[in-house]
């Protein structure tokens, strides 16, 4: 079994990547900077795969790669992400901000997945690592941009998962929850282990039927 994690150098993509391999997955480390990439693979023993989600060049060579060595991927972690306006008000509008926090966290998982779903068979998973401020059930003021990214790509997550469904592969989203990474802070309340939980059990033991929806701690959550 062949898994991608993007932005796996670090933090939650690093744990889903480490614990993915420990489930006997061959993990490709998806990172943009070839010195924090490459040493996290070592670490783990894994290839780093060189992935900017952002540019659509370096989607396309990843892909290209993957064909040529592996023919074919059977897990995509969509993780890369940015929070780029955290205590921002979103009437004091930051055009470039909102454009840059929407190229990686909204267009770059949509790249990946464009580009490595035809890489994919019946079984496959693709997961869109979210956040519960995309939530639009219960939507705050908090980090306008980052907040708009992932109610996008929940919205991305609902098509994708219906375009892919009769190919038989599942497409969900998460929520890792407010963990203790670079992004969350050392004041969160939970560790990288319980923020990585919900991706592996959607990637692993999740019914392969289950598609097209929103989890947190392994339960469906509204949009």
């Amino acid at each position: 079994m062949i898994a991608l994690v993007t932005g796996a150098n670090r933090g939650i993509g690093f744990e889903i990547a480490r614990q993915l391999k420990t489930r006997g997955f061959t993990v490709l480390l998806g990172a943009r900077d070839a010195e924090e990439g490459q040493a996290a693979a070592d670490r783990l023993g894994m290839t780093w795969l060189p992935l900017d989600v952002a540019e659509r060049e370096s989607v396309k060579e990843a892909a290209a790669w993957v064909r040529a060595e592996h023919g074919r991927v059977d897990v995509l972690v969509n993780n890369a992400g940015v929070l780029l306006d955290e205590g921002a008000e979103v009437l004091d509008f930051d055009e470039a901000t909102l454009l840059a926090t929407l190229q990686v966290n909204l267009l770059g998982a949509w790249r990946v997945s464009a580009a490595f779903a035809p890489l994919m068979g019946k079984g496959g998973r693709i997961l869109n690592v979210s956040s519960g401020a995309g939530q639009l059930s219960g939507m705050g003021l908090w980090a306008p941009a980052y907040a708009v990214s992932k109610a996008a790509l929940n919205a991305h997550t609902i098509q994708l998962a219906q375009a892919l469904k009769g190919r038989g592969i599942a497409v969900n989203a998460l929520c890792p929850g407010w963990v203790r990474t670079r992004m969350g802070g050392p004041n969160a309340p939970g560790s990288i282990e319980d923020g990585a939980d919900t991706a592996l059990w959607l990637a692993t033991e999740a019914p392969p039927s289950l598609t097209g929806g929103f989890y947190r701690n392994r339960k469906e959550i509204p949009w």
